[in-house]
């Protein structure tokens, strides 16, 4: 049982229900401005923080918690006398009980906000109410999410939390509070080195990670407007870790060809079928035309589309095993065809195209890096250095194709195309000829039919003979960044063997 409640919240979900209860079994409720205001308009007693400081809230409310009255009844030490005395000479009660949250800055920053408004909104009472209650752990439970107001109010009404209850809800301020700093200081200087903590919300906790010996869970970063957890799960069982960096990897592929429909079939965070195509097909061609881009390796794998899926391109889908299927919409009859395939997790991702974070994450061994997205080149760029013959629409079509795609793939990475599909990748390997050799044994495998087939590779070559494998299996076109000491020996073997060249100067490794 709470003796003495502080309430201060901009969330106020949940809150009457939870307070009410604490109130009518005779919980003092302290409260300021608008939280207190929506108390009362809700039957609840309470009362003002300016009663129990002697003070009142000045500057529009700017200055109101901020006082020793409220600050020595977070601060208390139930096991030092001295500071007991210190609440009885000021004719104090300690507070047991704080329900904070802070000013929902994530939405402030959705509105574009200029740099004034963005100060208003800095919660400075707030993080010190939390800090001060998350500080006095021992005798004193904190409540920043409105998710846990049901766990307090169960275990507060079977007599009180435990040691270990307190210790967890306090460390979860300590993240909230410095995930809510880091989305500021980012706000106020978006070229700041990247050192701040990182913070997020958890979506679900999973049931394993890569492995089943690995916990896991995925958490929402703080300050993210778009993001997969925008998906709508619509039906089939609960993503996995691994489903996730999947669909992560499938989206991210996708997304390169936003001004195309486009399908990409993904298996173990590497495309295996990309087809594009226009309002003039149907999507079921372009499902079809990456699904059967590498048949054997899209078993069991992801497939990602930035059209809405209707039912005859869901007959395809259902021909195969997939895990997942990310797409913006699905016809009603899409969804019935899908339902044959129960343990298919469909997702709807109607912001599929909208914006995502700038930046990205990876932890090292102590620590983490930072790095900008990197973003391919949307159409056919003028500066690019072309060697040889000068490309025909439909050649650059099948290059474009090809280099977008290879941005996507795991380095070493060589991509090969052909009439608005992918006929063979080869990913991850430890020097460049292993890849070419790997597309073109698929391409040979899967599109023998295929022919005028055009080659991207995401780095310079280093030395001349992935010209001479790609000649040898017919292949006219490349296209690749340059940079090499060797570019002009690589260059003069592709026009000793009648293959045309294209550099355009920028690398796209993917590690």
């Amino acid at each position: 049982m709470f003796k003495n409640a502080l309430i201060s919240v901009s969330d106020k979900s949940g809150l009457i229900e939870f307070v009410k209860p604490l109130a009518e079994s005779g919980t003092r409720i302290l409260s300021t401005g608008g939280t207190a205001q929506h108390l009362r308009d809700h039957g609840v007693q309470v009362v003002d923080v300016s009663d129990q400081t002697d003070f009142p809230e000045v500057m529009g409310g700017r200055v109101k918690t901020l006082h020793p009255k409220v600050h020595m009844a977070l601060l208390a030490r139930s096991y030092e006398d001295g500071d007991l005395q210190e609440l009885a000479k000021h004719n104090l009660d300690p507070i047991d009980l704080v329900v904070v949250n802070l000013y929902q800055f994530e939405k402030v920053l959705s509105e574009n906000p200029n740099d004034r408004q963005v100060c208003e909104k800095i919660d400075i009472g707030g993080p010190s109410m939390l800090r001060a209650a998350a500080k006095s752990y021992e005798r004193v439970t904190v409540v920043c999410d409105p998710q846990d107001y049901e766990m307090v109010s169960e275990k507060a009404s079977q007599g009180e939390l435990s040691l270990q209850e307190r210790k967890i809800l306090s460390s979860k301020v300590f993240s909230h509070v410095s995930a809510y700093d880091a989305m500021i200081a980012e706000k106020l200087n978006p070229e700041m080195k990247p050192v701040q903590g990182l913070g997020g919300e958890l979506v679900q906790s999973l049931r394993y990670g890569e492995n089943p010996q690995q916990k896991a869970s995925w958490y929402r970063e703080n300050g993210a407007q778009n993001g997969l957890h925008k998906a709508e799960i619509l039906q089939g069982k609960a993503l996995s870790y691994n489903n996730i960096l999947d669909i992560d990897a499938a989206v991210m592929t996708v997304r390169e060809f936003a001004d195309e429909l486009c399908c990409v079939s993904l298996k173990h965070n590497n495309p295996c079928g990309v087809a594009v195509g226009t309002s003039l097909e149907s999507p079921s061609q372009i499902v079809e035309r990456s699904l059967k881009a590498d048949p054997v390796s899209v078993f069991g794998g992801i497939v990602a589309i930035n059209f809405a899926l209707d039912a005859e391109a869901a007959q395809h889908l259902t021909q195969l095993f997939l895990e997942c299927v990310v797409a913006p919409d699905y016809t009603p009859e899409a969804l019935e065809v899908l339902k044959a395939k129960k343990n298919l997790r469909l997702l709807k991702w109607s912001s599929l195209k909208e914006p995502l974070p700038s930046k990205l994450y990876r932890s090292v061994a102590g620590g983490f890096l930072v790095q900008e997205r990197d973003h391919v080149s949307v159409g056919w760029d003028p500066e690019w250095k072309v060697f040889g013959e000068t490309p025909s629409a439909e050649i650059k079509q099948s290059l474009l194709l090809a280099w977008k795609v290879c941005a996507r793939l795991k380095s070493n990475a060589i991509s090969l195309a052909a009439r608005q599909k992918t006929v063979g990748l080869g990913m991850g390997q430890v020097n460049r000829v292993d890849a070419v050799e790997q597309a073109i044994q698929r391409a040979k495998n899967f599109h023998p039919e295929d022919t005028d087939l055009v080659l991207a590779s995401d780095a310079f070559f280093p030395f001349a003979d992935s010209i001479e494998v790609a000649a040898g299996a017919g292949i006219k076109w490349v296209i690749q960044p340059g940079g090499s000491i060797k570019d002009k020996e690589v260059i003069s073997k592709a026009e000793q063997l009648n293959v045309n060249m294209v550099l355009t100067g920028k690398r796209h490794f993917l590690h």
